[in-house]
Protein backbone atom coordinates (compact mmCIF):
# COMPACT_ATOMS: atom_id res chain seq x y z
CA UNK A 1 0.00 0.00 0.00
CA UNK A 2 1.23 3.31 -1.05
CA UNK A 3 0.00 6.14 1.46
CA UNK A 4 0.83 9.51 0.23
CA UNK A 5 -0.79 11.10 3.97
CA UNK A 6 -1.95 10.43 7.64
CA UNK A 7 -4.62 12.57 9.87
CA UNK A 8 -5.48 11.53 13.58
CA UNK A 9 -8.25 9.19 11.54
CA UNK A 10 -7.52 8.42 7.84
CA UNK A 11 -5.13 6.82 5.60
CA UNK A 12 -4.80 8.50 2.20
CA UNK A 13 -2.98 5.77 -0.01
CA UNK A 14 -2.86 5.44 -3.78
CA UNK A 15 -5.80 3.69 -5.69
CA UNK A 16 -4.88 0.53 -7.63
CA UNK A 17 -6.47 -1.41 -10.46
CA UNK A 18 -7.92 -3.84 -7.93
CA UNK A 19 -10.33 -0.85 -6.58
CA UNK A 20 -12.81 -1.06 -9.18
CA UNK A 21 -15.71 -2.33 -6.59
CA UNK A 22 -14.69 0.21 -4.08
CA UNK A 23 -15.08 2.48 -6.59
CA UNK A 24 -18.35 1.10 -7.84
CA UNK A 25 -20.25 0.75 -4.16
CA UNK A 26 -19.57 4.07 -3.80
CA UNK A 27 -20.72 5.58 -7.06
CA UNK A 28 -23.89 3.21 -7.18
CA UNK A 29 -25.00 4.97 -3.94
CA UNK A 30 -28.18 7.76 -5.10
CA UNK A 31 -27.13 9.72 -1.99
CA UNK A 32 -23.29 10.35 -2.55
CA UNK A 33 -24.05 11.04 -6.33
CA UNK A 34 -27.47 13.48 -5.75
CA UNK A 35 -25.29 16.51 -6.22
CA UNK A 36 -23.02 14.86 -9.23
CA UNK A 37 -25.81 13.44 -11.49
CA UNK A 38 -28.82 13.55 -9.64
CA UNK A 39 -28.29 10.19 -8.33
CA UNK A 40 -27.74 8.09 -11.30
CA UNK A 41 -26.66 4.31 -11.14
CA UNK A 42 -22.84 4.17 -11.63
CA UNK A 43 -21.63 2.18 -14.40
CA UNK A 44 -19.07 -0.04 -13.24
CA UNK A 45 -17.07 -0.23 -16.93
CA UNK A 46 -16.99 3.41 -17.15
CA UNK A 47 -15.21 3.22 -13.69
CA UNK A 48 -12.86 0.30 -15.25
CA UNK A 49 -12.21 2.10 -18.41
CA UNK A 50 -12.33 5.77 -17.76
CA UNK A 51 -12.10 7.00 -14.06
CA UNK A 52 -9.59 4.36 -12.49
CA UNK A 53 -6.92 4.69 -15.40
CA UNK A 54 -7.76 8.50 -15.09
CA UNK A 55 -6.85 8.50 -10.58
CA UNK A 56 -4.08 6.12 -11.64
CA UNK A 57 -2.74 8.08 -14.52
CA UNK A 58 -2.16 11.10 -11.59
CA UNK A 59 0.23 9.77 -10.20
CA UNK A 60 2.77 10.15 -12.45
CA UNK A 61 2.07 12.61 -14.30
CA UNK A 62 1.82 14.98 -11.16
CA UNK A 63 4.14 13.98 -8.84
CA UNK A 64 2.34 14.83 -5.38
CA UNK A 65 -1.58 15.15 -6.91
CA UNK A 66 -3.98 13.19 -7.28
CA UNK A 67 -7.07 11.50 -6.50
CA UNK A 68 -6.48 9.20 -3.08
CA UNK A 69 -8.09 6.37 -1.07
CA UNK A 70 -9.27 7.71 2.38
CA UNK A 71 -9.17 4.67 4.74
CA UNK A 72 -10.84 4.62 8.24
CA UNK A 73 -7.72 3.69 10.29
CA UNK A 74 -10.13 2.24 13.40
CA UNK A 75 -11.65 -0.20 11.04
CA UNK A 76 -9.46 -0.23 7.76
CA UNK A 77 -12.58 0.66 5.78
CA UNK A 78 -12.61 2.69 2.52
CA UNK A 79 -14.45 5.51 3.14
CA UNK A 80 -14.30 7.15 -0.53
CA UNK A 81 -11.52 9.45 -1.92
CA UNK A 82 -10.41 12.85 -1.54
CA UNK A 83 -8.82 14.69 -4.93
CA UNK A 84 -6.42 17.33 -5.18
CA UNK A 85 -5.02 17.68 -8.41
CA UNK A 86 -4.32 20.98 -11.24
CA UNK A 87 -7.62 20.88 -13.81
CA UNK A 88 -6.92 21.00 -17.06
CA UNK A 89 -7.20 24.86 -17.49
CA UNK A 90 -5.56 25.61 -14.49
CA UNK A 91 -2.05 26.07 -13.06
CA UNK A 92 0.46 23.68 -11.23
CA UNK A 93 0.20 25.25 -8.46
CA UNK A 94 -3.42 26.13 -8.15
CA UNK A 95 -5.23 22.63 -7.73
CA UNK A 96 -8.78 21.39 -7.01
CA UNK A 97 -9.53 20.08 -3.77
CA UNK A 98 -12.72 17.71 -3.58
CA UNK A 99 -14.08 14.50 -2.01
CA UNK A 100 -16.77 12.12 -1.95
CA UNK A 101 -17.31 10.28 0.64
CA UNK A 102 -20.11 7.17 1.43
CA UNK A 103 -22.74 7.87 3.60
CA UNK A 104 -21.49 6.22 6.71
CA UNK A 105 -18.72 8.75 6.85
CA UNK A 106 -21.10 11.80 6.42
CA UNK A 107 -21.63 13.83 9.55
CA UNK A 108 -17.93 12.81 11.20
CA UNK A 109 -15.81 15.45 10.04
CA UNK A 110 -13.78 13.53 7.79
CA UNK A 111 -14.73 15.45 4.66
CA UNK A 112 -12.91 18.67 6.98
CA UNK A 113 -10.48 16.59 8.39
CA UNK A 114 -8.89 14.99 5.13
CA UNK A 115 -9.27 18.33 3.42
CA UNK A 116 -7.57 20.44 6.38
CA UNK A 117 -4.67 18.01 5.62
CA UNK A 118 -4.29 18.36 1.93
CA UNK A 119 -4.30 22.09 2.16
CA UNK A 120 -1.50 21.55 4.73
CA UNK A 121 0.60 19.38 2.64
CA UNK A 122 -0.14 21.30 -0.52
CA UNK A 123 0.81 24.39 1.04
CA UNK A 124 4.17 23.66 3.38
CA UNK A 125 5.20 20.77 0.91
CA UNK A 126 4.10 21.05 -2.46
CA UNK A 127 4.43 24.46 -3.55
CA UNK A 128 0.49 25.49 -3.84
CA UNK A 129 -0.16 29.22 -4.20
CA UNK A 130 -4.14 28.91 -4.53
CA UNK A 131 -6.37 26.07 -3.96
CA UNK A 132 -9.83 25.97 -5.57
CA UNK A 133 -12.91 24.13 -4.65
CA UNK A 134 -16.51 23.72 -6.58
CA UNK A 135 -19.87 22.49 -5.48
CA UNK A 136 -23.78 23.30 -6.41
CA UNK A 137 -25.03 26.03 -4.62
CA UNK A 138 -27.25 23.96 -2.91
CA UNK A 139 -25.17 21.63 -1.17
CA UNK A 140 -25.09 23.33 2.06
CA UNK A 141 -22.34 20.34 3.90
CA UNK A 142 -19.92 20.80 1.56
CA UNK A 143 -19.73 24.74 1.37
CA UNK A 144 -19.89 24.29 5.51
CA UNK A 145 -16.62 22.07 4.82
CA UNK A 146 -14.75 24.70 2.82
CA UNK A 147 -15.92 27.49 4.98
CA UNK A 148 -14.31 25.86 7.91
CA UNK A 149 -10.87 25.61 5.85
CA UNK A 150 -11.14 28.79 5.22
CA UNK A 151 -11.82 28.96 2.37
CA UNK A 152 -14.09 32.18 0.75
CA UNK A 153 -16.31 32.59 -1.55
CA UNK A 154 -15.70 33.40 -5.00
CA UNK A 155 -18.66 33.45 -7.65
CA UNK A 156 -21.63 31.16 -8.50
CA UNK A 157 -21.79 30.07 -11.97
CA UNK A 158 -23.70 27.99 -14.21
CA UNK A 159 -23.01 24.57 -16.14
CA UNK A 160 -25.21 23.11 -18.94
CA UNK A 161 -25.94 19.57 -17.34
CA UNK A 162 -27.79 16.88 -20.23
CA UNK A 163 -31.41 16.63 -18.61
CA UNK A 164 -30.57 12.66 -16.96
CA UNK A 165 -27.73 14.11 -15.44
CA UNK A 166 -29.12 16.91 -13.76
CA UNK A 167 -29.27 17.49 -9.98
CA UNK A 168 -32.00 18.58 -7.63
CA UNK A 169 -31.14 22.36 -7.28
CA UNK A 170 -28.75 22.49 -10.29
CA UNK A 171 -31.06 25.30 -11.42
CA UNK A 172 -29.11 27.41 -8.98
CA UNK A 173 -25.67 27.10 -10.49
CA UNK A 174 -22.48 25.94 -8.93
CA UNK A 175 -20.22 27.68 -6.21
CA UNK A 176 -16.43 28.26 -6.28
CA UNK A 177 -14.49 28.69 -3.37
CA UNK A 178 -10.61 29.71 -2.67
CA UNK A 179 -7.68 29.56 -0.53
CA UNK A 180 -4.29 31.09 -1.13
CA UNK A 181 -1.23 30.04 0.74
CA UNK A 182 -1.29 33.74 2.32
CA UNK A 183 -4.59 33.01 3.24
CA UNK A 184 -3.97 29.67 4.64
CA UNK A 185 -1.04 31.17 6.20
CA UNK A 186 -2.80 33.91 8.22
CA UNK A 187 -5.28 31.51 9.52
CA UNK A 188 -2.65 29.02 11.12
CA UNK A 189 -1.20 31.27 13.14
CA UNK A 190 -4.08 33.06 14.32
Amino acid sequence: MHVFLETERLIFRRFTENDADLLFELYDDPAVMKYLNGGQPADRTEIVTLDLPAFLGYYERFPGYGFWAAIEKSTGDFLGWFHFRPRPQDPPDEPELGYRLHQRAWGKGYGTEGSAALLAKGFTELGVRRVTAFTMTVNERSRRVMEKLGMTFVRTYFEEFPEHERAPGSEHGEVEYAITRDEWSAAARS
